[in-house]
């Protein structure tokens, strides 16, 4: 696994497996987000498989779902829930992490300047600065 700690309370990574949910469970995750639709290649596990292992392993399990159709209001509000509810850091996947990190950042905007945010994302190795424009609003 491939994971970018974005912050103290959220990291990101690549595609995972069924079986990389006890070493997500073993860094101190306590919530894995899926940010990947079903289906989205062949090779790449159902949420119902991640959302197994995950509960297995005592983890809570949200999928947020981020496909063609682009970024909701609702996204964003699920993402700030389960960053504003979890006891501790929350491990969100995709294909490559830049959806997670995408909903990450609008979950964070009018909460954190636009630079911290594009700051810490730049860090991990996400470029957002396409949502410049909407990270000072709230």
């Amino acid at each position: 696994m491939d994971v970018k700690r974005i912050d103290d309370h959220m990291s990101v990574s690549p595609q995972i497996n069924p079986e990389d949910v006890a070493a997500i469970k073993a860094q101190g995750f306590v919530a894995i987000i899926n940010n990947r639709p079903d289906g989205e290649a062949p090779d790449q596990p159902s949420s119902a498989a991640i959302e197994k292992a995950a509960h297995d392993a005592g983890l809570a399990y949200h999928h947020i779902p981020l496909g063609r159709e682009g970024v909701t209001p609702d996204m964003v509000e699920r993402t700030k829930a389960v960053l504003e509810g979890s006891n501790g850091p929350v491990f969100a996947y995709c294909r490559s992490g830049t959806r997670s990190t995408t909903l990450w950042a609008l979950s964070q905007a009018g909460e954190k300047p636009a630079s911290e945010i594009l700051s810490a994302a730049a860090d991990a190795g996400y470029d957002m600065s396409h949502l410049a424009g909407h990270l000072s609003q709230k």
